[in-house]
């Protein structure tokens, strides 16, 4: 999966599949070939954080 450059926009990719498709970060990227650390660097240097409990970024 090729990965929006725009923040906002990967923000929002990630919460729709989190919500639609995947019961965790873990399953979502494993399952798309997504490097997990780069993307949570990625998004937290825009100031958004996974949350495990309600499976999304904030």
């Amino acid at each position: 999966m090729t990965l929006p450059n725009d923040p906002y926009i990967l923000m929002s990719q990630m919460n729709m599949l989190l919500r639609d498709r995947y019961d965790s970060l873990a399953e979502l990227c494993a399952s798309e070939d997504i490097d997990e650390n780069d993307l949570c660097r990625r998004l937290a240097d825009a100031g958004f954080e996974y949350d495990g409990k309600y499976n999304k970024f904030w």
